[in-house]
């Protein structure tokens, strides 16, 4: 019985090393392709009138993006937390649905700074 819990064990390190080397194959290939779209278009950025509103761009799909990302992992362990306190009392029903509203907020915030950079170019 102990050996064949050490080959499952060999087995799953087996798997997650062709796991770990497919992983970093494919962000190197995909960073190489990005750099090579990326490095011709910054070349010619320089004839546009106003080069840094690309960067404007990217800054304002960030705010919007790592808010909501954030907005995410938030609502699911406030949700996550309120589920199990509200089926011990239903009575706190009111309480946890504003911190969960809370949580959403910052989705919100995250848009209002994109639409403020995008205001600015």
């Amino acid at each position: 019985m102990l050996f064949c819990c050490q080959t499952e064990d060999k087995v799953k390190a087996k798997r997650f090393k062709k796991l770990s080397r497919f992983s970093a194959l494919a962000y190197a290939v995909l960073m190489a392709v990005f750099l090579f779209f990326m490095v011709p278009s910054t070349a010619s950025a320089a004839a546009l009138p106003n080069p840094a509103s690309g960067l404007g761009f990217i800054a304002a799909a960030l705010a919007t993006g790592l808010a909501t990302i954030g907005a995410g992992y938030a609502v699911g362990a406030v949700g996550s937390s309120a589920l199990g306190a509200v089926s011990e009392d239903p009575n706190i029903l009111g309480k946890t649905l504003i911190f969960v509203g809370l949580a959403e907020g910052i989705a919100i915030y995250g848009l209002i700074v994109s639409i403020m950079i995008l205001g600015r170019l």
